[in-house]
């Protein structure tokens, strides 16, 4: 399924021949994210991400950048999270020799001018408004606050205006020289390429990337027994956005693969409970979904939704009913239709070089393993409707609950009874 190198100055170099396919991708990712920022640099990891696309020392501006990856056909774009940021490019295989090494120059030779710097702020500062003007992107921010209150977890990945605003150059600099490293690195890549020609490429072009030490990432703390179970934001919106979350399982916890086949059990695609329940059934949203997460060492499992205000109490308390449902063994059959759900998603989309090689680098980086798409779905296969029931116990034993609520609401009364019920 894949080949494994370790260069000698410790970058991982991971691949994947795609014959069958026309395109190539690159993966790159870097341990750098949120948790590794201290609270008044909040978004450095964000802001180093985008400062390398106005300019590298072979591709001094952004036009040159973009051409020469969009010239070709390709497409080129990254991404920060909180444990992780990530460089992705993909072309068509007859470019890939061209194409793809400015994406290795993007975190080997950015050019990080200051003149670019400041007018790159202010494309992040309007980043952060534009989020600001979505009532469920404000909610789903608020739910990780309300989780993971007072650290990095429960932070914005892109900062503050008032954080972004005092970050300076010595800043970007001093972080991307500490965390930019190859030990800290690992390369994915899939599609009609060699392993050794990945390695021919790569290999050149990072010859003289030395190794260094690494800053740690910041644990994450439960909630204190006084932190507030229901965070609100009062905005005069036509429709409320909800999340209620719970924490979950870190990524080497067993049980992540268990809460997967509860999750789609739940609320993951219109034939799921919540979706049944919600909307076909009560008619109280128009969309309404669960998610999980893990991460190296907790978790969460999130169920959003929008609704009428009038009605948003009522929805927060049929989402705990239906959650509460999970304490009772499923049919089989619920259960192998979630576990051909999950797969049949995971399958399709391993047909794209670029997922391939996110899946090999970001496992690579976060785990320090690989679990191939089949040792998954045979994973998935091995879950019963007994494990679901005592992973489900596992979640709603503690009543960790909390509320994100973003609408036209003064009193949070009403949804603090509907989440402890």
């Amino acid at each position: 399924m894949y080949r494994r190198t370790v260069l000698d100055n410790g970058l991982r170099v991971l691949t994947a021949e795609m014959p069958h396919t026309r395109s190539v991708s690159m993966f790159i990712v870097v341990g750098a994210g949120s948790r590794y920022e201290p609270a008044e640099k909040a978004g450095l990891s964000h802001f180093l991400e985008h400062l390398p696309f106005k300019g590298t020392r072979s591709w001094p501006t952004a036009l040159a950048i973009s051409e020469a990856v969009e010239g070709v056909g390709g497409i080129m774009n990254a991404a920060t999270d909180r444990e992780m940021t990530s460089f992705w490019c993909k072309v068509a295989s007859v470019h890939a020799s061209s194409a793809l090494p400015v994406l290795l120059e993007l975190i080997l030779h950015p050019l990080l001018d200051p003149v670019e710097m400041e007018k790159e702020r202010e494309v992040i500062q309007d980043e952060l408004r534009m989020t600001n003007d979505y009532p469920a992107h404000v909610c789903d921010l608020m739910i990780d606050r309300a989780m993971w209150p007072d650290q990095a977890m429960g932070r914005d990945v892109g900062g503050t205006a008032e954080t972004v605003a005092g970050i300076t150059l010595e800043d970007v600099r001093r972080y991307m020289e500490q965390q930019y490293r190859p030990n800290n690195t690992v390369v994915g890549m899939a599609g009609a390429i060699t392993h050794a020609d990945s390695l021919a490429l790569i290999g050149a072009a990072t010859r003289h990337w030395q190794p260094g030490a690494l800053l740690d990432w910041e644990p994450a703390v439960p909630p204190s027994a006084d932190s507030a179970t229901v965070l609100m934001d009062r905005r005069d919106t036509e429709e409320t956005s909800v999340c209620l979350g719970l924490p979950g399982f870190a990524l080497a916890d067993e049980d992540r693969y268990i809460a997967t086949v509860l999750n789609g059990v739940l609320g993951d695609g219109m034939s799921s409970r919540l979706f049944q329940s919600l909307r076909e059934n009560r008619g109280l949203t128009y969309d309404c979904h669960s998610s999980i997460s893990s991460y190296r060492d907790c978790g969460a499992l999130v169920v959003s939704c929008g609704t009428e205000p009038a009605r948003a109490i009522e929805a927060v308390a049929a989402t705990r009913e239906e959650m509460a449902t999970l304490l009772q063994p499923a049919p089989e059959s619920e259960i192998h239709k979630a576990r051909e759900y999950i797969k049949g998603r995971l399958l399709m989309r391993m047909e794209d070089s670029r997922s391939v090689a996110s899946w090999l680098a970001s496992q690579e980086l976060l785990m320090g393993e690989i679990t191939t798409p089949d040792e998954t779905a045979a994973r998935l296969d091995q879950v019963t409707p007994a494990d679901v029931v005592r992973t489900a116990e596992r979640l709603l034993h503690g009543n960790e609950f909390r509320l994100a609520v973003v609408g036209p609401h003064d009193d949070d009364a009403g949804f603090e009874k509907a989440v402890r019920r």
